[in-house]
């Protein structure tokens, strides 16, 4: 199996081309995630095609599926559509000029600067209890308190494609995430479980953010994540766009238009390619 790895501030990708979708299982996702017995990484990258039976029909210039580590599929990943990105440009395959991708979580739109970082479109977000999914009547989930295993947080949930729950803390730490991450992300509040993230505002245009992806575990930076907590900063006023977000394993830039789009800039750089034996 021929394979591509590539990173995103410390975030890793599988890319595996060519490989028809019914054969990726999740049984194999697992096994090629593995950091002890195969290559590991954070999650496989499945480029697509129409004849997969994908609605790209011409609405998107390409497509791709997104799966976890443990083998569930994800809607959309920041991280996950740089990588894409660079990759596409590593083969030839776009220029500078930006193009679509399709994914489960919608399509966006991305593009490689003359400096080599990718500029990705999210798409626009929803703080609807209707779309995150969140339970309970329609409303905007914004700073409502939730209990976990006996302990109250202060929660503003939220959709960019995929569903985040966003906790301001004082300090954002890594023991936070490894300690309440687990119980949030499968909470029964979030029917489609959720990814977390502990936000500790720097100042007006800054946020450091530590992270628990659905599905995938501690991470040391998320694009979604990124985007998910910079939103949420400002929609309750505690900062104001473009805002930078700081992760264990470096920075992304989150920008955010009138009407609620984001935009995510990062780098993402070639780790390994070769082929994989299953």
């Amino acid at each position: 199996m021929k394979f591509f790895k590539y990173q995103a501030l410390g975030n890793d990708y599988l890319i595996l081309p060519g490989l028809a979708g019914e054969t990726l299982t999740p049984d194999l996702v697992r096994r090629v995630c593995d950091r002890h017995f195969s290559l590991g990484s954070d999650g496989v990258l499945l480029p697509v095609s129409g004849s997969a039976g994908l609605p790209l029909g011409g609405a998107a210039d390409f497509g791709l599926r997104i799966f976890n580590p443990d083998g569930s599929e994800a809607e959309k990943s920041g991280n996950g559509l740089r990588i894409f990105a660079r990759y596409l440009f590593d083969q030839g395959l776009v220029r500078h000029a930006p193009f679509t991708v399709w994914t489960a979580g919608g399509v966006v739109v991305c593009t490689l600067q003359a400096d080599g970082q990718i500029l990705v479109g999210m798409g626009s977000v929803s703080f609807d209890s209707r779309h995150i999914p969140a339970l309970g009547p329609p409303r905007q989930v914004i700073e409502e308190e939730l209990e976990v295993l006996g302990r109250v947080w202060k929660v503003t949930a939220l959709t960019i494609g995929n569903p985040h729950c966003v906790v301001f803390v004082e300090l954002a730490t890594s023991d936070l995430a490894h300690q309440w991450g687990p119980a949030l992300e499968q909470h029964p509040h979030f029917p489609n479980r959720t990814n977390v993230q502990f936000a500790q505002v720097l100042d007006a245009h800054s946020i450091k953010i530590e992270i628990w992806e659905r599905g995938a575990g501690y991470t040391l930076a998320s694009g979604s994540s990124s985007c998910a907590a910079a939103a949420a900063a400002v929609r309750l006023g505690r900062c104001q766009p473009p805002v930078t977000v700081q992760m264990p394993g470096g920075s992304l830039w989150v920008s955010q238009d009138a009407g609620g789009s984001l935009s995510l800039l990062g780098p993402a750089a070639l780790v390994a390619w070769g082929e994989l034996a299953v």
